[in-house]
Order: structure tokens, then C-alpha cells, then sequence
């Protein structure tokens, strides 16, 4: 295991955006530096914490501290999540929109994931990467 000073450190500042695009063009300016690629997905974000382009190599150890965590929860919660997915269903295809339904009456329900909560979910998912929630 690497010692923190060689642990990729990178800083997600919840200040500079307040919807799930804006969380995009974040991700995409801290975490694809110096390339053409830009985050535009859920899937695309966590394509890029396999590392292997853009900051950080496959498997490298990684420290990701998000800043106004807390602002960032509730810019991500329920509502934006509910519309997330209300825009999904209108949408159709591409979209599993049974799945979609689903995942928006748990969210209604209380027993479903937030945007906020999606995102932290995929970030804990990476066993090489480190989250301080700040």
C-alpha cells in the first residue's frame, strides 16, 4: 500500500456547481485533465475511477476529498433525483423505463438512493480510492 504522500489527491468542491451536470463538468475538469474526454454519465463516472486515462492510473491509490459535501447532498437529493428520473421516463428509449418507475417510486417511497447517495455509492465502490466527505 502506498503512503499517503503518494496517494493521488483530488478535490471535488461542491461550490462550484449545484445539479448533476454541474457535478459533471466538475469530475470532468479534476478528474480528466489534459484530455478530450468529458463525464456525462453515472456510468462515465465511474468508468473513470478505474483510472487508466486521466489523472490516475489503474489501481493507483487515490484520496478524493469533497468539499461542501454537505451542500452537495442537498443539491443532489431528492428532488433533482426526482426529476433525473421523471426526464428518463419522458425520454423512453434508451431507457429501461420499468426500471426507471421503479427506482423513482423507491426514491418516493423513501427507500431509494439519491443522486448524492448514487455518487458516493459508485466513489466507496473503488477500494483503492479513499472519500473524506468535507
Amino acid at each position: 500500500m502506498l503512503n499517503s504522500d503518494q496517494n493521488k489527491k483530488i478535490i471535488i468542491d461542491g461550490s462550484r456547481f449545484s445539479d448533476l451536470a454541474g457535478f459533471y463538468d466538475e469530475a470532468s475538469l479534476v478528474f480528466m485533465k489534459d484530455t478530450d474526454w468529458k463525464v456525462g454519465t453515472l456510468d462515465g463516472f465511474d468508468d473513470i475511477l478505474y483510472g487508466g486515462f486521466g489523472v490516475f492510473e489503474n489501481e493507483d491509490q487515490a484520496e478524493i476529498t469533497w468539499k461542501e459535501s454537505q451542500k452537495s447532498r442537498e443539491d443532489l437529493g431528492l428532488e433533482t433525483t426526482r426529476i433525473f428520473y421523471e426526464n428518463k421516463i419522458r425520454q423512453g428509449k434508451p431507457y429501461n423505463i420499468k426500471l426507471i418507475r421503479q427506482k423513482l417510486d423507491e426514491l418516493l417511497s423513501g427507500k431509494g438512493q439519491t443522486l448524492f447517495e448514487i455518487l458516493i455509492e459508485i466513489i466507496e465502490s473503488h477500494k483503492n480510492i479513499t472519500l473524506i466527505l468535507d
